[in-house]
């Protein structure tokens, strides 16, 4: 007998919505989640909004803080440090398991995404080349057949999300994320696990080092930016450098 067809529950429906915002930024890094008008906006109550920013909170895309509400998360250069191996580690693997694995048809199947990937990396089309290498990402995941793995994996993609393709921004990213994409390809096609898995790793971590680049830039541009302070009315405004706290990337 056919099962009836089960609604997703509300706030199921919140989190995806919410995750959309966080992704494009409509909730930005750091950002106070301002429930009076979230509820507004998507026409809910505050219960199934609560419900979902817990979902998210077990993400790691919010954080709930006692007594101030909640705040999209935000990741510092050392969370990426800490991070970043794990999914190399973990992506490295994926990439071994799915060359042992992968049928004939599996891989002709991911033929068109790579010939996409160049497209998107010839074209400078940063946002069409994310999506497109976070499909080859997923696919190569899926090939593995570990759902031990897929798991972690799936939970550290979720936080990393937050950083998007900003390693994508760095001049020369692109072209050299696409070339080491169609190195695994190539390695996963000669049925090398060793091959793949090696290339997958150093993929993730080529990745870092563009973020640390970025922050380091980034800081640099903070430092030598300086600002007016306003001073008692007998002084004159006075040049003074601003110093934040480290860019994440």
């Amino acid at each position: 007998m056919t099962a009836p067809i089960v609604r997703q529950a509300l706030y199921l429906e919140v989190a995806d919505r919410l995750r959309a915002m966080i992704h494009s930024h409509a909730l930005a890094s750091g950002e106070w989640i301002d429930e009076t008008r979230l509820t507004g906006l998507l026409g809910i109550s505050r219960t199934p909004l609560r419900e979902a920013l817990k979902v998210l909170a077990t993400e790691g895309l919010v954080r709930l803080e006692p007594r101030r509400g909640c705040f999209v998360n935000e990741l510092s250069l050392q969370d990426l440090e800490d991070i970043f191996p794990l999914m190399a580690m973990l992506e490295g693997r994926c990439a071994h398991e799915a060359a042992i694995k992968a049928s004939d048809a599996d891989l002709a199947a991911l033929e068109p995404l790579h010939r996409a990937l160049a497209e998107h990396a010839a074209a400078g089309r940063i946002d069409a080349y994310y999506d497109t290498n976070a499909l080859i990402h997923e696919a190569v995941q899926a090939l593995a057949r570990n759902h031990w793995l897929s798991d972690m994996v799936g939970n550290l993609r979720k936080v990393l999300s937050l950083f998007r393709h900003k390693s994508l921004v760095l001049p020369g990213r692109m072209a050299d994320s696409c070339a080491e994409h169609l190195a695994i390809f190539a390695a996963l096609k000669a049925r090398d696990p060793e091959a793949a898995e090696a290339l997958a790793r150093k993929h993730l971590l080529r990745q870092l080092d563009a973020l640390r680049v970025l922050a380091s830039q980034a800081e640099a541009a903070t430092e030598s930016s300086p600002t007016y302070t306003q001073e008692p009315a007998h002084d004159r405004p006075r040049l003074q450098s601003v110093r934040t706290r480290h860019p994440a990337a």
